[in-house]
């Protein structure tokens, strides 16, 4: 199985903690105001339609880009294991 660089930088604890953090804060702004939890809704809808979208029309585009998004993902991992390597703090939550 091949490695996915997305999947290991959110992994990452900083990277992780970050976004369960960012996940709390909007969560508690959704519930503590009602009319801004309706304009995230919406937004969260309009997010996914786009999205669903976007993914259905670059299909194509991304099954003939394959091979070099593999040699893209190999470079960029390997940049990863660097950075891992020289730089420990990644290896931390946030509050660390």
């Amino acid at each position: 199985v091949q490695e996915n660089v997305l999947q290991r930088v959110l992994q990452l604890p900083v990277v992780s903690s970050t976004c369960e953090s960012l996940q709390r804060t909007y969560t508690s702004t959704k519930e503590a105001h009602p009319l801004m939890a309706s304009v995230c809704e919406v937004y969260e809808r309009g997010v996914q339609g786009a999205g669903a979208l976007a993914m259905w029309g670059m299909e194509p585009v991304v099954r003939r880009l394959e091979p070099q998004f593999a040699v893209a993902n190999n470079l960029a991992c390997r940049g990863l294991d660097h950075l891992e390597e020289k730089i420990p703090a990644l290896q931390y939550p946030v509050d660390k």
